[in-house]
């Protein structure tokens, strides 16, 4: 099965499906400024897999809805991606998680 990403934007939310890894994030990466106009909440719950450039596209996507004047946070985190940020040491303010 070849892996896939699909997101949807529903108000505020941009929610994520499938996997978010470094073989499929170029699509979400040329329609980022799109994808997250008005978007203040980023859905994790479908996400079945994450890499670190898949972590590096969140990282990205925080950054890009700040720098649009809005505050972001994640929901639906899963194990592997909390697991990630703490190897990373990464702080809260690149992939904040309280909603």
């Amino acid at each position: 099965m070849t892996p896939q990403l699909n997101w949807t934007r529903d108000g505020k939310m941009l929610s994520l499906h499938g996997e978010l890894d470094q073989d499929v994030l170029t699509a979400l990466w040329e329609a980022r400024q799109e994808a997250t106009q008005g978007v203040s909440v980023i859905e994790l719950s479908g996400i079945t897999r994450v890499d670190t450039a898949g972590l590096a596209l969140l990282i990205h996507l925080t950054a890009l809805i700040r720098e649009q004047g809005r505050s972001v946070c994640f929901s639906g985190m899963s194990e592997n991606l909390l697991t990630l940020t703490q190897l990373y040491n990464l702080p809260d303010e690149l992939i904040p998680r309280a909603c």
